[in-house]
C-alpha cells in the first residue's frame, strides 16, 4: 500500500483519479442505464431510530467527505501554526486573495440570478475553489514557475477551504438543536483532553470520531463540519523525541484515502447530470446556472487578483518572489475551478429542487472545466514566455 499511497499523494495523481471519476459519472448518467444510477444514488441504508436511513448518496455527502474534511482541517491546522499562515505577514496576501476569491464570485451569482428562485442560496456555490485539481492543473502546465506559485495557490486553496467551511455550517445549518450543540462541544473536549494528554490508542479516537460526526448530524449543521473541528483540535506540533505530531502523521495516512476513495466516489455520486445540448442550452438559460459560471469564470480571477493588487499596493505584502503580474493572474485563474466544494453546496442549497440542482451541477462542471483549460493554457504561455527571457539571458 505504501508506493500505491505515495502515487495518491502527487496533486497530478489526485486531480486525475478525481476527474477519473466524475467522467464515469456522466457518461453513466447519460447513457442508457441513467435510470440504475440514480437507483442506486437513492438506495436508502441505515438504521431508522437513529434517524441514519439516509440514500447512498447521502452517506457519501455526509459520511465519506467527513473524512475529506478532516484532512482538509489537519491541513489548515498545520499551516496556522507552522505553515504559509503562521504569521501575519505570510497569511495577508492569500487569506485576502481567498476573501476576494470569494465575495465577487458570490456577488456576481447573486446579481446575475437576482429574483430568481434558488438564488437566494445558490449564491455561495462559486466561493469554493478544489485544492485536488487546481494543484493538479498547475503541476501539469505550469512546472517551470517559481515555487512560490504553488506556496500561493495552496495558500489561496487553505484559507477558501475555511471560508467555504464557514459558509456551510452558516448558512446551510437547519434548525440548530441547543443539547446536541452541547454534545458536540464535550466530544471536542474530550478529543481535545486526550490530545493533550498525548494518548495515541486509535480505538478511543475512531469510536469518539464517529460520535462526534452522529452528534453535529443531530445539531442540524452538516456532519462534514465535525472532520474540520477534530482536524483543528488535533496537536500539530511534535514533542521531543517524536518524529511526527499527530496532525501530520494522520494527514500523511489518511491523504491518500480522501484522495483515492473519498473525494472521487462523492464525485462519482455528485457528477452525474444530464449533459445534452438542452441541458448544456439550460445552463446559459437559467439565471442562477448562469450566475455559478459567471461566478467561477469571472469572479474568481476578478477578486483574487484584484484583491491580491489591492493589498499589495497598499499593505506590507509583497508579490510572491518570482512571480510577475502575468503569472499571479494565470494562478488566479485556477481559482475558478470549483468543482468539489461547489458540488456540495449546490446539493445543499439547491436539494429541494431537483431539476435546478442538476442545471446548477452541470454549471459547475462547464465553469471548473473551463477555468482548469483556460488557466492551464496561460500557465503553458508563461512557461515559454520564462523559457524565452531565460534564453535571452543566456546568450
Amino acid at each position: 500500500m505504501s508506493e500505491f499511497a505515495r502515487f495518491l499523494r502527487t496533486e497530478t495523481v489526485g486531480g486525475v483519479v478525481l476527474l477519473g471519476a466524475a467522467a464515469v459519472a456522466l457518461f453513466w448518467a447519460n447513457s442508457p442505464w441513467a435510470h440504475a444510477y440514480e437507483a442506486v444514488r437513492e438506495t436508502v441504508v441505515g438504521p431508522h431510530a437513529l434517524h441514519l436511513d439516509l440514500t447512498l448518496a447521502t452517506w457519501v455527502t455526509d459520511g465519506l467527505l467527513a473524512v475529506f474534511f478532516f484532512v482538509v482541517g489537519l491541513e489548515l491546522k498545520r499551516e496556522l501554526v507552522i505553515g504559509e499562515l503562521s504569521t501575519r505577514s505570510q497569511a495577508l496576501l492569500p487569506v485576502v486573495a481567498a476573501l476576494g476569491g470569494m465575495i465577487v464570485p458570490a456577488l456576481l451569482a447573486l446579481l446575475v440570478g437576482w429574483g430568481a428562485p434558488g438564488s437566494e442560496t445558490a449564491w455561495a456555490i462559486p466561493v469554493a475553489t478544489d485544492i485536488a485539481f487546481a494543484l493538479g492543473v498547475l503541476a501539469v502546465a505550469g512546472p517551470s514557475l517559481p515555487a512560490s506559485a504553488r506556496v500561493f495557490l495552496l495558500g489561496l486553496a487553505v484559507a477558501d477551504d475555511l471560508g467555504g467551511i464557514i459558509v456551510i455550517a452558516v448558512v446551510f445549518a437547519r434548525g440548530l438543536d441547543p443539547l446536541w450543540l452541547g454534545v458536540v462541544v464535550l466530544a471536542c473536549l474530550a478529543y481535545r483532553w486526550l490530545q493533550h494528554k498525548r494518548v495515541r490508542a486509535w480505538w478511543l479516537y475512531v469510536p469518539l470520531g464517529v460520535f462526534t460526526w452522529f452528534a453535529v448530524h443531530e445539531t442540524g449543521i452538516h456532519a462534514t463540519v465535525s472532520g474540520v473541528l477534530l482536524g483543528l483540535l488535533t496537536r500539530v506540533k511534535a514533542d521531543p523525541g517524536e518524529d511526527l505530531a499527530p496532525a501530520l502523521r494522520l494527514e500523511h495516512r489518511l491523504q491518500p484515502w480522501s484522495a483515492g476513495i473519498c473525494v472521487p466516489v462523492f464525485a462519482l455520486f455528485a457528477a452525474g447530470v444530464p449533459i445534452g445540448p438542452d441541458a448544456l442550452r439550460a445552463v446559459f438559460a437559467e439565471p442562477v446556472a448562469l450566475g455559478v459560471v459567471v461566478g467561477l469564470l469571472v469572479g474568481k480571477v476578478i477578486g483574487i487578483f484584484g484583491a491580491s493588487w489591492l493589498v499589495i499596493r497598499f499593505t506590507p505584502a509583497a508579490r510572491p518572489r518570482g512571480l510577475s503580474w502575468s503569472d499571479l493572474a494565470a494562478v488566479s485563474m485556477l481559482g475558478g475551478v470549483g468543482f468539489t466544494v461547489s458540488l456540495l453546496i449546490a446539493e445543499l442549497s439547491l436539494a429541494d429542487d431537483g431539476a435546478l440542482l442538476a442545471t446548477a451541477k452541470a454549471a459547475v462542471l462547464v465553469g471548473s472545466a473551463a477555468a482548469a483549460v483556460i488557466g492551464a493554457a496561460l500557465l503553458v504561455r508563461r512557461g515559454r514566455a520564462q523559457a524565452r527571457e531565460n534564453a535571452d539571458r543566456v546568450v
